[in-house]
């Protein structure tokens, strides 16, 4: 039996929800799995769907995480568990080393997470969490850089696998038609509003791209902080016919825009401490054949082979985006870009992601 704790884990949206899941599911393919999750809102109907052992922690945010570690080594004390899977270094922080060297265990780090000054009391805390772990998982290359330069050890780095594509139905397809009308090039963003997605940057492109491209409309799909803040700058730049924000969506509705889009844009940016550790919204995106523009500053190179399945691209720098954008309309170079991208997110199924933990454990 393998288990998983997850302070992350759907019905919950976000990208370490859906590698949770994903990584959970894969798992099944090789022995029962069970799942340690936190409580979120209609959790019930989607345990109930799904085929994975969910047991749910609630109560107070303090309390529950001793609730959750008591509950962990309880069942590991009584169960025979092959490989213990922690989706952050908190989920592993109250675990006794001595329940854990009953088992090979794993914590996953993504990169924001961690990213805390050497010799500060979380960066302590974190080397801690993670010494405890017989494998430390980084999602890409430069979040393996950025745990050895704050001390971890033995770091490897396993991208996350991808959940899609998924079918879309005729109902989505036709919401998706109506939103897009007769628009051309169309343009998408999934993702969180906040200034690492750097959304401010790509309207500001979209006004400079419309004398060139007047029929062009770009879709933004999530909510967040940034939220007022775009739709007044989206106001300002006269863009209300160009772009269009969707704060929420069903799943069907977000794979059918993807479907129908040209060109995933996310050129992401450093904001604060927070850096994009990987970027698997690239990779759902090029399960869809589409291809994508990224940022340079964080682990998207590990999505995104620049040149041939989009292209990397500083996303602070206006005329970065500008030029970027340009090259990959000029003479529909996005079609050919997006095959390559469709070829690239095979690498990724879970398949053959979840053999690289297999042959660790």
């Amino acid at each position: 039996m393998f288990l998983v704790a997850a302070r992350n884990f759907p019905p919950e949206i976000g990208g370490m929800q859906n590698l949770m899941e994903g990584l959970s599911n894969a798992l099944l393919n090789h022995g029962p799995v069970k799942v340690f999750a936190e409580n979120f809102d209609n959790d019930e109907a989607y345990d109930q769907n799904s085929k994975l052992e969910i047991e749910r922690i609630s109560g107070f945010k303090l309390f529950r995480k001793y609730r959750k570690a008591n509950r962990i080594k309880e069942f590991m004390e009584t169960n025979e568990i092959r490989a213990a899977f922690f989706d952050h270094w908190k989920s592993i922080e109250n675990i006794e080393t001595s329940v854990l060297k009953k088992t090979r265990s794993f914590c996953l780090i993504h990169s924001k997470e961690i990213n805390h000054p050497v010799g500060s009391s979380l960066n302590k805390r974190v080397l801690k969490s993670l010494g405890k772990a017989n494998h430390i998982i980084a999602n890409s290359r430069f979040t393996k850089e950025l745990a050895l330069k704050l001390g971890a050890k033995d770091v490897t780095v396993i991208n996350p696998g991808c959940n899609y594509p998924i079918p879309v139905n005729d109902q989505a397809k036709e919401y998706a038609k109506n939103i897009y009308g007769e628009a051309s090039p169309k343009l998408i963003t999934i993702s969180r509003l906040d200034g690492r997605k750097s959304h401010h940057n790509v309207l500001m492109t979209v006004k400079n791209l419309l004398p060139k491209y007047p029929s062009l409309k770009y879709v933004s799909i999530g909510d967040g902080d940034e939220g007022n803040n775009l739709l007044k700058l989206r106001k300002t730049l006269g863009l209300e016919k160009n772009v269009e924000f969707i704060f929420k969506s069903t799943e069907q509705e977000k794979v059918a825009l993807l479907e129908q889009s040209d060109i995933f844009v996310m050129p992401s940016v450093v904001y604060k401490k927070s850096v994009e550790g990987f970027g698997i919204t690239y990779i759902e995106a090029a399960s869809y054949g589409k291809p994508s523009i990224g940022g340079i500053y964080g682990g998207e190179g590990d999505a995104i082979k620049s040149g041939q399945t989009g292209f990397l691209c500083n996303g602070n720098d206006l005329n970065a985006i500008y030029d970027t954008l340009l090259k990959i309309l000029k003479n529909d170079h996005y079609l050919k870009l997006g095959a390559n991208a469709l070829e690239f997110s095979k690498e990724f199924s879970w398949e053959k992601i979840i053999k690289k933990y297999i042959n660790l454990i």
